[in-house]
């Protein structure tokens, strides 16, 4: 059992969305860009436990804030809708009654009682389920349910998908707050109180634990006791006398609710006690790491005895090592029915093919989700071996910047960042910018690797050697901001395009640090080496040690700013003024304080007047 499409109407920063899954997924996507607010959206629909809250939803859940059309007069509900397909056989005998057929390759669902097509290899049954959510006017207050949107009642409503039909399609959630809570307790909807469903077991420890607190003595003192006689005394003045007969302390008024919230967990620290022993602390005493790696081992638990379980997590990788994510993301997927995730780390993505990589984009409220695939240009085993940790820096950044080579992928960051060092008012670091750097590999993938990426959602720059006005033309339409040098070789750039003192004082560095290469000794650069000779000695040594940074190190070298390329200087500083965009000019002393007549505020009738004039319509599927 799998989810294969989402679509959520009006439900906090989503106005609208469809998104459609493909087995195991990580959705990616800038902060704010609604990763939680999707996942939220599904638990809605169906999480066994979330509709017991109180309230299911509030004013904050609706888009905007707004839950009733005063111009309409007319409420605005919640709508989520998910399919969920591949069922099992046992899932196909529960849901007989609500079965339709999904297409993954037209990703849509078949038409036609009987629909056609059922036989189709690739078409399979499943279940669309939808949650709605509106305000009450008479009562009010807020309300959401969940429903099977086939099949419809002649009376045009629908059948209520509840608790325990949720609990065969095994979905678990998990937030990034992960303090333990909903793991290492015995509450209910808790990783261990489902793993004690699983198992079929019922506890049998209230009932023994309560009447062992009744049956503790309170430690009553003589004052407490005359004073509780007091008591009975006075009520009697008022009441038959058994009404308040023989008041006395219990050590707790605990029920069985009360107990699964209190019980703790307690686990060693590692510290010992005088004894010997070792000492133990309740689990939230435990480090960050600890906890996720605990609640993680639960997961593993619950999908071995589940066998069909859809787990969704945000963030796996708070407070682990990359070997621990990579480890856990393996273990997750290879046991359960589907594994989703939001993640912001590179370590996480380099476990999942390109094409179970979504890249969600929200634009005005309207929520779009792109599968990543394979760039253009790089081969699967190229991929798999040299590209794809960088590949994955560039999905989860905003902004990315191609790069024609393996030296300009050296030399840029690194002169970025002695740039900032020494003018920090015009410069910044391209990590401090968010800026992923992708090395293109040739001049011909700048254009179809800017437009991959681009097509993603990302602000894409590419910077590169001179080209024909036919390459130019290509690159620039691909791209959002390209930036073409006039000297072809980048290596040709920085040695012609550093000062003389730089690049003297870099030469007498790597000769006095033995670095130069022995097959070079009759070109060894000395204070005396004329300045093209010099020149010419560098571009050789730059030939041999190719791809080992060295044009990076000149940069980094520079003793100023003045000392480096004007194309490199002003490459980067038209690249963090699109990023940070500067203040703008003061403005002239005659406008100083004057400020612009306030626009006319578009008068909507009261809430107040709209309500009682309406009802919400009854729970629809969303179309």
């Amino acid at each position: 059992m799998h989810l294969v499409r989402v679509r959520v109407r009006n439900f906090r920063g989503i106005a609208y969305c469809e998104v459609h899954l493909n087995g195991h997924t990580a959705f990616i996507g800038d902060n704010n860009a609604g990763k939680s607010t999707l996942l939220e959206a599904v638990d809605l629909v169906l999480g066994p436990e979330r509709l017991s809250r109180r309230p299911v939803i509030d004013e904050h859940d609706f888009h905007a804030g707004t839950y009733v059309d005063p111009v309409k007069n007319e409420v605005v509900p919640i709508q989520i809708e998910v399919i969920v397909a591949g069922l099992s056989d046992e899932q196909l005998r529960h849901f007989r009654d609500h079965i339709e057929w999904w297409d993954p390759q037209a990703k849509t669902l078949l038409v036609g009682a009987p629909p056609e097509g059922t036989d189709v290899p690739h078409v399979g049954a499943a279940i669309r389920v939808f949650f709605n959510g509106w305000y009450d006017v008479e009562e009010d207050d807020f309300a959401g349910d969940t429903f099977y949107a086939t099949p419809e009642m002649p009376d045009g409503s629908y059948l209520r998908f509840s608790a325990p039909d949720k609990r065969k399609c095994g979905f678990l959630y998990l937030r990034t707050l992960r303090t333990g809570a909903r793991a290492l307790s015995l509450e209910r909807g808790s990783l261990l109180d489902v793993i004690l469903r699983l198992k079929e077991t019922r506890l049998t420890m209230w009932e023994d634990l309560l009447d062992q607190l009744r049956a503790l003595p309170a430690g009553e003192t003589e004052d407490i006791g005359e004073l509780l006689v007091a008591v009975q005394d006075a009520v009697r003045h008022y009441v038959p006398s058994d009404w308040a007969e023989q008041p006395h302390m219990r050590v707790s008024d605990l029920t069985r609710d009360m107990l699964r919230r209190t019980l703790t967990v307690f686990m060693g620290t590692g510290a010992k006690r005088p004894d010997g022993s070792v000492y133990s602390a309740p689990y939230q005493h435990q480090g960050t790491g600890t906890i996720n790696t605990l609640v993680l081992a639960l997961l593993s638990i619950i999908a071995e005895l589940k066998q069909s379980v859809i787990f969704a997590m945000e963030e796996p990788e708070i407070a682990l090592p990359p070997h621990t994510q990579k480890r856990i993301i393996n273990s997750l997927r290879q046991k359960s029915a589907q594994a989703i995730f939001t993640s912001h780390s590179p370590y996480v993505l380099e476990e999942f093919e390109p094409a179970q990589v979504v890249v969600l984009k929200r634009t005005a409220g309207v929520m779009t989700g792109v599968p990543a695939t394979y760039p253009p240009a790089v081969k699967p085993k190229a991929y798999r071996t040299e590209f794809k940790a960088r590949f994955c820096e560039a999905l989860l950044a905003r902004y990315v910047l191609v790069l024609e080579g393996r030296t300009e992928f050296d030399a840029l960051p690194a002169a970025a960042r002695r740039l900032a060092e020494l003018d920090p008012t015009r410069f910044k670091s391209l990590e401090n910018l968010g800026v992923a750097i992708v090395d293109a590999r040739g001049e011909t993938n700048v254009a179809p690797l800017g437009a991959f990426f681009r097509s993603l959602g990302k602000i894409v720059f590419a910077v590169f050697d001179k080209q024909s006005q036919e390459a130019l033309a290509t690159i620039t339409a691909s791209v959002d901001h390209a930036y073409e040098s006039a000297t072809k070789g980048f290596e040709n750039l920085v040695l012609h395009g550093v000062s003389e003192v730089a690049l003297r004082s870099y030469a007498a560095v790597v000769v006095a640090g033995g670095d130069w290469p022995q097959h070079l000794a009759a070109w060894t650069p000395t204070p005396a080496t004329p300045l093209a000779n010099l020149q010419a000695a560098l571009s050789s040594y730059f030939s041999w040690a190719k791809g080992g940074g060295d044009a990076g190190d000149l940069l980094a070298s520079c003793p100023t700013a003045n000392d480096m390329p004007e194309y490199v200087r002003t490459t980067l500083a038209a690249i963090k003024n699109v990023i940070e965009p500067p203040p703008p000019p003061p403005l002239p002393p005659q406008l100083a304080g004057v400020r612009p007549l306030p626009e006319a505020a578009a008068k909507s009738p009261p809430l107040a007047a709209a309500y009682g004039k309406f009802q919400p319509s009854p729970p629809q599927p969303l179309a």
